[in-house]
């Protein structure tokens, strides 16, 4: 299925995967077959050890993703097949991005352009989110007689603080990548010509860092966000038990004392 991709582009090069959302003619708009075929992209990124980072963004300069194929939406509404409401459970690409609870691996969202209903869903599904000064973020479903239900309900206001969510998910209003970075949804904002450069500073700070620590650093943080804090110290998590007993646990600190680079295995 890999190699007969049409909606996406996928190419891995030095450790990291780059996962692009291909359809510029429609502002990167997700099908039905852009799903099916990113499933197959995240079972990939999520099995091949030798990818240790992931980068999320759209074909063109501008748009990351005006979310759901409207043209295609409207066409099953008058098949009868398009009720739908949290989730994607038994459609195409299930487990969908924004419901990938298990995935651990840090995936940068590079956002050049707008990043509208699901296609600003996917990017609060990313750990870090790299925007252009041009690019504009909403959930736009209100106004659409939709809702946010790929998490953009969910993810808002635990990401943003609360009365800033509900404004903007009761009325549909876009917000600025200024504005977005200073709610703490995005972590840097540069001009548009700057934003590859940018997006591999923060691409060489991760690769600096040993694979299975940052996905223990990642499953901590994401299982624990609602544990109380005792609970979250006691609780027991996978991958920090694999790092735990990894060689890199051991090369880390030993490079250090050698004043050498770590030579990172990821095991």
């Amino acid at each position: 299925m890999l190699d007969a991709l049409q909606c996406v582009r996928y190419e891995k090069r030095d450790r990291v995967a780059y996962i692009t959302l291909d359809r510029p003619q429609v502002l990167n708009a997700m099908n039905l077959r852009m799903h099916a075929e990113l499933a197959d992209v995240w079972d990939d990124f999520e099995a091949d050890a030798d990818i240790w980072v992931g980068v999320l963004t759209g074909a063109g300069e501008r748009s990351f993703s005006v979310g759901q194929d409207l043209k295609e939406l409207v066409h099953r509404v008058d098949e009868g097949t398009a009720t739908s409401t949290f989730g994607s459970r038994d459609k195409p690409g299930w487990p969908r991005l924004t419901e990938r609870f298990s995935m651990f691996k840090p995936l940068i969202a590079r956002v050049n352009g707008y990043a509208l209903g699901g296609g600003f869903e996917l990017a609060l599904a990313c750990d870090i989110v790299i925007a252009a000064e041009h690019a504009e973020f909403a959930l736009t479903e209100a106004k659409l007689g939709l809702i946010a239900g790929a998490g953009g309900v969910f993810r808002l206001t635990r990401q943003a603080p609360f009365r800033a969510a509900m404004g903007h998910l009761l009325t549909g209003r876009r917000m600025t990548a200024a504005r977005a970075y200073e709610l703490g949804l995005v972590n840097e904002v540069v001009p548009a010509d700057e934003l590859d450069a940018c997006v591999s500073g923060w691409l060489d700070d991760l690769l600096s860092c040993a694979p299975l620590s940052l996905r223990a650093a990642k499953e901590a943080a994401a299982v624990s966000a609602t544990m109380p804090l005792e609970r979250a110290f006691a609780t027991r998590y996978a991958w920090e038990e694999r790092r735990m007993h990894s060689r890199d646990a051991l090369e880390g600190p030993r490079a250090f004392v050698e004043k050498r680079p770590p030579k990172w295995t990821g095991t």
